[in-house]
């Protein structure tokens, strides 16, 4: 008859097994099954909510703002300035350019006379740009969100845009004006924040127009 094991070892022995049962159940089991059933019943956001063209290739994510600019015009100068393409529409600014690894607002507030100098700044930017009085520029369009990834304008920015996307694109102002109904999305919820229009979704529908 065999002796029963010592006290100590028989507690870690226990305290092994139940290590690995617990490592089966929630290292392998449980991830598997959560991770089933995301695929299975919300795929596309599991998967990062990819955004792809007609033709299936993977342009960017629909939760992510993207810059739409013109190529450089000497691509090895790092200091040159980003010239926006007019025949996009242009995302609201970003304090970290849009890099999908970086996400954060500039920190300043609203009394930094820097952030005062670059929303004035923007403003003529935007207004020379899209051919609009300084004055009715919405907010967006000069500042950042606070995650500065934040691909959503508001109405106001998106409907400004429409007469330089139609005319540089040669399309019918009310075709453009049909996009951004489209792409219109309500408040979170039906009553949290307000309408904003997906500038991702946006020109890529835009883009399979021609």
């Amino acid at each position: 008859m065999s002796k029963p094991l010592p006290a100590l070892l028989r507690t870690h022995v226990s305290a092994l097994r139940m290590l690995l049962v617990m490592t089966t159940v929630l290292g392998i089991a449980y991830p598997l099954l959560v991770t089933g059933i995301s695929q299975a019943a919300f795929g596309r956001t599991a998967n990062g909510s990819i955004v792809r063209t007609a033709d299936g290739k993977e342009i960017g994510s629909s939760l992510l703002g993207q810059n739409y600019d013109l190529p450089k015009r000497n691509p090895d100068d790092e200091n040159e300035q980003a010239r926006p393409d007019p025949k996009w529409f242009q995302p609201r600014p970003s304090a970290n350019g849009y890099d999908g690894k970086v996400s954060g607002a500039s920190n300043l507030g609203p009394d930094s006379e820097d952030l005062v100098r670059a929303i004035e700044e923007r403003r003529r930017a935007v207004a020379a740009f899209d051919g609009v009085d300084p004055a009715s520029v919405p907010v967006d369009a000069v500042t950042a969100s606070g995650s500065s990834l934040d691909p959503h304008i508001s109405v106001a920015y998106a409907v400004e845009q429409v007469d330089r996307v139609a005319k540089e694109r040669e399309l019918p102002t009310d075709v453009v004006n049909g996009l951004v109904e489209k792409y219109t999305e309500g408040r979170s919820l039906g009553f949290l924040g307000q309408e904003g229009v997906n500038v991702v979704l946006l020109n890529t529908a835009l883009a399979e127009l021609r």
